[in-house]
């Protein structure tokens, strides 16, 4: 009889449970037996790691062996767990010294052939290892550099079960032959495109983002997509077609500013489960731009699927953009899924096995035309539509979801004087104002939970920063008015912070209010593009 026993870890979302895998031999039948609550690709695993153990040149022990995979009441899924198997049943035949392997992680998914490869999920398991006190990981050779990110812990890369068995053994460690560099990984086969970026649907800072001087006139747009990257805002854009709302949407990401050390372990944790961390580029440092198309479902924006919950587009634009364009031809279901995830900022999907919490703090753009034909708005454009497919179209953005957008724009039509008269600021002028505005907030919510004004709870808004005296009148008026819901006044007091902050101000005046109820109704109170930017 022999008993081994190392360690594995389960993805729950984007968090790691730690799973024990324990490997018993006694005389019997010969069989394979594997407990613990496995998936469907998990049970198939006995057959895999079958093969690769004998084509990897050891011995499979022709005797009963049972696995179990502890917690039991953890769900387990996916092929990350093949490498633990093999070894655990390694060191029940004494093949391997199990106390080699008693304070191992092991993570990786096994070929017929005995090699490595990778899985999703890499530096969300690592640092679940590290947080249960384990300091040692065996992770395929192509995640190293993702396991590398974890600090305190010692990171392993094999490309062959015959490579780990030398390790372990002590003995002379055979040459692989490297993986294909220029073919993409199984696992990522038809989720990472070459030269991904902004207009590809998912963008992690790849490819260079377009200037925001390319835009030609949008003043008012402009200065809106400022606001929404100090404070961060969610915008809406409407507009008739060519007057340069995604344009605009794709040059959000240049102004603003590169994540922080914590803010990119979370997004590269968020894209490693779901596959679409570029090759050689184990770190998301740039903020990540999703534009999925009008067609998805409410299972691909808020996350979802069959087995093990996946991330949905909200989560993979964690930290970055969600940029809905044609945003009335999206399900009005799909839609409203979102209105969660924009208070929370994570989205919680129950299941049968479960609940799954994934994170979701992202800024949101929607795009729309004014009507079917896109003309409603424009001058002599002759609208073809009728007033009740017009009231239907607009009206497929509900009002609750829109109470929750600050900025709300019209993108006129550009001229030819906008045209002939060249592009605005470039990107890199309006970043260095985005960033010490985010500065200037920063300081001022020091020792708080939150760091952008969008972040900030109305009640703190109302009772511990005031705006200057008589600033709110307007907007006291517009909620009499029924202009103004409750929940209007508390964005529209973070939009007037915001504008302050980009003004150099140390609270909010009449300006910075009236603008900010201009941003959010759209009734011009006569104050010009500029009163939120330093003088």
């Amino acid at each position: 009889m022999g008993f081994a026993r190392t360690c594995s870890v389960a993805l729950v979302g984007v968090d790691g449970v730690v799973v024990e895998v324990q490997a018993d031999l006694e005389p019997g039948v010969a069989a394979f037996t594997l407990v613990g609550l496995p998936d469907k690709s998990l049970s198939e695993a006995r057959e895999r790691v079958r093969a690769a153990v004998v084509n990897s040149g050891a011995e499979w022990p022709q005797r009963k062996l049972t696995v179990g995979l502890s917690p039991a009441s953890v769900p387990k899924a996916g092929s990350g767990f093949d490498l633990a198997l093999a070894v655990a049943v390694l060191a029940a035949a004494e093949l391997i010294d199990p106390r080699t392997i008693a304070d191992l992680v092991l993570i990786g998914e096994l070929g017929l052939d005995g090699r490595i490869r990778p899985v999703r999920g890499v530096l969300p398991a690592v640092l679940a290892a590290a947080e249960a006190g384990y300091d040692q990981v065996v992770v395929p050779q192509q995640t190293v550099g993702e396991a590398a990110l974890v600090p305190g812990i010692s990171v392993l890369g094999v490309r062959s079960l015959r490579q780990l068995i030398a390790v372990l053994t002590d003995a002379p460690v055979p040459d692989e032959e490297p993986p294909d560099e220029g073919r993409p990984a199984p696992m990522l086969a038809g989720l990472l495109v070459p030269g991904a970026g902004v207009g590809t649907g998912l963008a992690t800072g790849t490819c260079e983002t377009p200037d925001l001087r390319d835009v030609a006139g949008q003043r008012g747009a402009r200065l809106a997509l400022e606001v929404a990257a100090a404070g961060g805002h969610h915008l809406f854009l409407s507009g008739p077609p060519g007057a340069g709302k995604t344009m605009l949407a794709e040059r959000l990401p240049g102004i603003l500013p590169p994540l922080s050390r914590r803010e990119s372990l979370e997004v590269t944790a968020v894209h490693s489960v779901a596959g679409i961390l570029p090759p050689g580029k184990p770190l998301v440092s740039a903020a990540p731009y999703c534009a999925p198309h009008h067609s998805a479902t409410m299972q691909s924006l808020v996350g979802g699927g069959n087995g093990t919950p996946r991330p949905g587009a909200c989560s993979l634009a964690h930290r970055g953009i969600l940029f809905l364009d044609e945003a009335p031809e999206f399900s009005a279901k799909a839609l409203d899924a979102l209105r969660q995830p924009l208070e929370s900022g994570h989205v919680v999907i129950a299941r049968a096995a479960g609940v799954v919490r994934l994170p979701a703090r992202f800024l949101m753009v929607l795009a729309a035309n004014p009507c079917p034909c896109g003309r409603h708005t424009v001058r002599g454009g002759a609208c073809d539509c009728a007033p009740s497919a017009v009231r239907r179209y607009q009206s497929r953005l509900s009002g609750p979801l829109l109470d929750r957008v600050d900025l709300r724009i019209d993108a006129e039509p550009v001229t030819r004087a906008d045209l002939l008269g060249g592009g605005g600021e470039p990107t890199a002028t309006v970043a260095a104002r985005v960033r010490t505005a985010r500065e200037r907030a920063a300081a001022r919510l020091h020792g708080t939970p939150w760091q952008l004004n969008a972040n900030v709870p109305g009640h703190e808004l109302r009772t511990r920063w005031h705006p200057a005296p008589g600033a709110l009148a307007n907007a006291e008026r517009d909620i009499e008015r029924g202009l103004l819901t409750a929940r209007g006044l508390d964005r529209v007091l973070r939009v007037a912070w915001t504008l302050a902050d980009l003004a150099g101000r140390d609270r909010p005046d009449t300006r910075d209010v009236d603008l900010a109820l201009e941003l959010r109704t759209g009734i011009a109170r006569g104050i010009p593009a500029t009163a939120g930017r330093p003088s």
